[in-house]
């Protein structure tokens, strides 16, 4: 169990971090202020990940 909580504080923290460095971002910092912005901005930056993770 601890393991796996380790690996869990890890993982939260990167997330946590990246979201902290993506507020600061002009593109989600204007989004934020047009309703569900922020949700398709979310969208768009997942399925780059996504395709660069598909090679």
């Amino acid at each position: 169990k601890e393991d796996h909580n380790a690996s869990h504080r890890k993982i939260r923290a990167r997330v946590e971090h990246t979201l902290a460095h993506m507020k600061s971002w002009k593109i989600l910092r204007d989004c934020r202020l047009k309703g569900d912005g922020v949700h398709h901005a979310m969208l768009g930056i997942a399925r780059l990940h996504n395709l660069t993770l598909a090679g």
